[in-house]
């Protein structure tokens, strides 16, 4: 992965300002993925030459939720066109569109059989619409085949294009996820492609047509518990009915580090608060990622 100079500049300084790591604690150990759900899923999306975030991200949690028989889908290829500090995702120009790719996440979603299903991408800056037509094109899809499934889809911020924005809305999500990824005075170094006012207005948007609203967030990469806080204010603030937080975890030596291991009490602590300020879901412990119970975030929308 290639970062900026400013990327570079950020990444020393958090070198050197790191507090003493030492080792892992014991609640960021997972065990390795087994179990025959786990292989099913696996045996799946290579027979379908289909990606999952799951392991482009390498999720801490993918041997929990592939024995669960729920997976997140990465659509619009696997290469990105930003370059964000902690993604591993490949960085790079992005392969021809797939236009097949939605009919073959529908058949994967229809034979997995999925009560809830969650739908992210990589970025395609170079295209007009961002890819905003194969996200509406693959609900619509997953609609067809599965109509009993809930659909959170996790979108990039299509440069602010409320164009792209109604494609979506074309065939719209039961949940909408965004994520601000970190706290606002550490994006030019952690998303430098990113802004963090667009992205609130992009969740402000959603939720003003009507849909449940949600976002994530990683600790552990250079902010402040304060600064955490006020994200979590300003998300509350635009709309944002649940939020998601997790430890930062250096996918490779060539991305940004970890600054501190956050501790159990202070996601306990951001749990609290969320919930005080008025969120109706805060998932918030070390191995939490966007995607985790995502299910349970939609249950009762099944009850209605």
């Amino acid at each position: 992965m290639k970062i900026n100079q400013h990327q570079q500049a950020f990444k020393e300084t958090l070198e050197k300002e790191k507090s003493e790591l030492g080792k892992r604690p014991d609640w960021l150990k997972v065990r390795l993925p087994i179990g025959q759900n786990y292989r099913d899923v696996l045996e799946l999306m290579r027979k379908s030459k289909l990606n999952t975030v799951c392991e482009e991200a390498k999720c801490p949690n993918l041997g929990e939720c592939w024995n669960n028989r729920t997976a997140t889908f990465m659509i619009l290829g696997d290469i990105c066109t930003r370059s964000c500090g902690f993604c591993n995702i490949k960085v790079g120009l992005p392969n021809e569109l797939d236009l097949e790719e939605p009919k073959r996440v529908a058949e994967s979603v229809e034979e997995l059989n999925l009560r809830h299903v969650v739908i992210t991408s990589v970025n395609r800056d170079e295209l007009k619409d961002g890819g905003a037509f194969i996200f509406s094109e693959t609900i619509r899809l997953i609609r067809e085949r599965m109509p009993q499934t809930t659909i959170e889809i996790l979108i990039p911020d299509f440069k602010g294009e409320e164009s792209s924005f109604e494609i979506i809305m074309k065939n719209p999500p039961d949940i909408l996820n965004h994520n601000l990824e970190t706290v606002k005075r550490l994006y030019h170094a952690v998303r430098p492609q990113a802004k963090y006012e667009r992205s609130l207005e992009l969740i402000s948007w959603f939720k003003d047509k009507g849909l449940r609203t949600k976002s994530g967030i990683m600790v552990g990469i250079g902010e402040t518990n304060d600064e955490v806080l006020e994200l979590m204010k300003d998300l509350k603030n635009a709309g944002g009915d649940i939020i998601t937080i997790g430890q930062y975890l250096q996918p490779t030596k060539n991305h940004l580090p970890v600054n501190r291991y956050v501790t159990l009490e202070e996601f306990a602590r951001f749990k609290e608060y969320g919930l005080q300020i008025g969120f109706m879901a805060v998932e918030s412990a070390p191995l939490v990622r966007s995607s985790y119970h995502a299910d349970k975030h939609a249950s009762d929308l099944r009850k209605d």
